[in-house]
């Protein structure tokens, strides 16, 4: 498998925790967002959307990051990052929703540029932005993980909602964003963490020094 990132995607980040979680090896090709390296014409063949992630194995090429991780876990089902039933599995796919679909396209790279160049916000308007959306979202967890967690967002094993939980909390980390009232939700992404050290940004072949 070849996975194609950015070493601070947090979209990427969640792939390389699903693949550290379930012990699998993969080469990476890596595309620098800030110099607009994912729009280089051979990675545009390959992903139309010019986005990272992109999964190349066996021939076919898989992009978006919840349906690599829902692909993992059923060509690779041991770990499961799904529960058993399907009501455990409406829960987690709810919990990730909160993350890919109301959290992370408010604060990705596209997002904070398009604040900054074309509606002219401060610094300090882009940081009040990103702290609204992240703490609105983190709020509405840690009432989820309260309800349904036993050590991880969803019961006493990782689940896909902790794959995406872990960037998350890594890009609150780095913008300021205080994650202090949501302590089940921190903790529940620090036991995932730890479990995939390997896949965190600073340890990835095209990080910054």
């Amino acid at each position: 498998m070849i996975l194609h990132g950015y070493w601070r995607s947090g979209a990427a980040y969640r792939v390389r925790i699903a693949l550290a979680l379930k012990g699998l090896d993969y080469a990476q090709v890596n595309h620098d967002l800030r110099t607009g390296g994912q729009a280089d014409p051979a990675y545009a063949a390959l992903n139309p959307q010019q986005l990272v992630p992109a999964l190349e194995t066996d021939g076919l090429v898989l992009t978006q990051s919840v349906a690599i991780l829902e692909w993992l876990d059923e060509r690779v089902p041991d770990p499961p990052l799904l529960p058993a039933d399907a009501d455990g599995r409406a829960i987690v796919r709810s919990m990730v929703q909160a993350i890919v679909t109301d959290v992370h396209p408010l604060h990705n790279l596209r997002t904070l540029k398009a604040l900054r160049e074309d509606l002219g916000a401060s610094e300090d308007q882009v940081q009040a932005w990103m702290a609204r959306w992240m703490t609105d979202g983190f709020a509405a967890l840690e009432t989820l993980i309260v309800r349904h967690g036993d050590g991880f967002a969803y019961g006493a094993n990782p689940t896909l909602a902790d794959c995406v939980i872990v960037p998350a909390l890594y890009s609150a980390e780095r913008f300021g964003v205080d994650t202090t009232p949501h302590p089940q939700l921190v903790a529940a992404g620090a036991r995932t963490a730890a479990l995939a050290a390997a896949a965190h940004p600073s340890r990835q072949p095209d990080a910054d020094a």
